[in-house]
């Protein structure tokens, strides 16, 4: 019994750690998560986020301004226009045995017997489930410039007032 409970224990942190959004940081060579960015010119980058199936697009779309805005200022600039943005939805479905198969077929007074026999479900397709995994990657090429930020211009972000709006919202989610 209490290998079982012990059990239960590491299945849900298991399952609380896959459900962890996408932590604001550099992307890592394998899993790919998080931002990178590419000089192209010397005031050019092509700045991306990826997140992970935990991590919504507002999360995704506010972390690649949030890096486009860092980039900016690191390298002595005011403000940077989004020459070209994207952000798409990478789908794909899984499809698994139903987690709670014990106890969920059996016999009983319901089924007209006089007793309750725990034991395996039917299986596979009667116990399974399908689910929609929806990862989250934005990509924006950006230029970066000094002095004011155009007016006339929507693409245009102060970068500095981007990074103090920003930044609680991408760190704050990650909580």
């Amino acid at each position: 019994m209490i290998r079982t409970i012990a059990l239960g224990v590491v299945a849900c942190a298991a399952l609380a750690a896959c459900a962890t959004s996408t932590p604001y940081q550099p992307a890592e060579s394998g899993r790919g998560y998080g931002f990178s960015e590419q000089r192209i010119e010397q005031n050019r980058y092509r700045i991306t986020f990826r997140g992970n199936s935990a991590t919504s697009r507002e999360t995704v779309e506010n972390a690649l301004l949030l890096r486009a805005a860092e980039v900016t200022v690191s390298k002595g600039y005011d403000y940077f226009i989004v020459v070209e943005g994207d952000t798409e939805a990478s789908r794909s479905y899984r499809t698994s045995a139903s987690p709670a198969f014990f106890g969920r077929y059996g016999f009983g007074p319901y089924y007209g017997f006089p007793y309750y026999a725990y034991g395996w479900g039917w299986g596979y397709p009667y116990d399974s489930y399908t689910r929609e995994i929806t990862r989250y990657s934005a990509v924006a090429f950006i230029t970066m410039h000094k002095g004011e930020k155009p007016q006339d211009n929507p693409q245009a972000f102060n970068a500095r007032e981007v990074i103090e709006n920003l930044r609680p919202l991408v760190i704050g989610a990650q909580s």
